[in-house]
């Protein structure tokens, strides 16, 4: 099983918007994994465990978003990949989602990939939806439960009072709604190990890789 999961750096949840000379920002915020991306890699490490495989962790951002890279790797992911330039500055969802259909696609052979259901900094909630369209692939959005069963995939999904079940084939991406059980709620806590990963720095690279469609 050959598992991606994308994750973001976003500022800390207590961060203030700054406006500073008609600019606004988050000022010095310390910058940290989206909370729902942790139950992303959460997620992805279980299916790991119960199958066997890899898991690569993708962000898109700067050299300090190696930070949130190092985390995932420290929480079990075998891998990692940053998507580093200044053109991929602050863009659209559409973009992004390009940007992310694209990588996944030159990494080859990935069986699912595992998203958080939004990042809290913009909370549009519409990337992995997105990305899946790129990619021809089913989107299983908003899962709390996801089960792995030969080439199918199940997943649970809380709809207001009820409880939607939805299943696909492989390969197919799911975004985590929420963890397996709010009693346990805390993602794993990171381990220190030496982190490794590729940089890959040009999404015109990208964007062009073979098999893009």
């Amino acid at each position: 099983m050959k598992i991606v999961v994308c994750i973001k750096q976003v500022p800390d949840s207590t961060a203030k918007v700054v406006v500073e000379r008609g600019k606004v920002s988050w000022g010095d915020a310390p910058l940290i994994m989206n909370p729902w991306d942790e139950y992303a890699v959460e997620a992805a490490l279980q299916q790991k465990e119960a199958l066997g495989g890899t898991v690569t962790a993708v962000t898109i951002g700067d050299e300090s978003t190696k930070e949130t890279l190092k985390r995932a790797l420290a929480m079990g992911a075998d891998d990692a990949i940053l998507i580093c330039d200044p053109a991929l500055v602050n863009m659209d969802t559409q973009a992004i989602a390009q940007v992310l259909a694209a990588a996944i696609q030159k990494t080859g052979g990935v069986d699912m990939a595992f998203f958080g259901r939004q990042a809290i900094d913009g909370d549009a909630g519409l990337v992995p939806a997105q990305t899946a369209r790129l990619l021809g692939w089913p989107a299983l959005t908003l899962a709390s439960v996801i089960k792995i069963e030969g080439s199918n995939v199940r997943v649970e999904r809380g709809i207001e009072e009820w409880r939607q079940i939805v299943t696909a084939k492989l390969p197919t991406s799911a975004s985590r709604a929420t963890p397996r059980s709010w009693a346990f709620a805390r993602p794993r806590a990171p381990k220190s190990r030496p982190g490794r990963w590729p940089s890959w720095a040009s999404p015109r690279q990208l964007l062009s890789s073979p098999g893009r469609r």
